[in-house]
């Protein structure tokens, strides 16, 4: 597992204990801007552990091909690419 993939791992086991909490508040009838507060803390996270993901793809697999040559760099380039606009809708 690369360093990319461990950091989100770390940031999905807190976002997914978060989570739990958000349901139990749910259950609980809590307050609904402290409800959505805490969604709101969960998909910061989401988005974070996204980065870490790409950033390690971007650094091992997208390098690797780029260095290799071919076809494969352009095909890696191009999922990175629809990967940021699907980000930044």
């Amino acid at each position: 597992m690369n360093q990319g993939k461990a950091a989100a791992l770390n940031k999905m086991k807190t976002a997914k204990g978060q989570l739990d909490g958000i349901i139990k508040m749910i259950e609980d009838d809590r307050y609904c801007v402290d409800i959505s507060t805490q969604i709101l803390s969960v998909i910061g996270l989401l988005k974070k552990s996204n980065i870490d993901v790409l950033n390690g793809h971007i650094r091992t697999c997208v390098s690797d091909a780029i260095l290799e040559g071919g076809e494969q760099g352009n095909e890696k380039i191009e999922e990175i690419i629809n990967i940021i606009d699907k980000y930044i809708k």
